[in-house]
């Protein structure tokens, strides 16, 4: 293959992946600049509200278990 063909194509490609990263969607992380950009799920007050209450019922839960532990006089941690 010529070398003009070849490094046509790898340009080519290169503008390809740069514009479909520019587009593709940015998960749960930080906000990418817009005008592609979106707020993440995480971000959100409903899901900041959402993840508040699954911590507390955790630490609930682990508190529980570690009192039932207890009145049992099992050990709850490691020698």
């Amino acid at each position: 293959m010529k070398d003009r063909l070849v490094f046509s194509l790898f340009a080519l490609a290169a503008v390809l992946i740069v514009g479909f990263a520019a587009i593709w969607p940015q998960g749960y992380g930080a906000r990418s600049p817009g005008p592609f950009g979106s707020t993440p799920i995480q971000q959100t007050p409903e899901m900041k509200a959402a993840m508040a209450r699954e911590a507390v019922a955790q630490t609930r839960k682990r508190q529980g278990v570690m009192s039932a532990a207890a009145e049992a006089g099992l050990r709850t941690t490691a020698p």
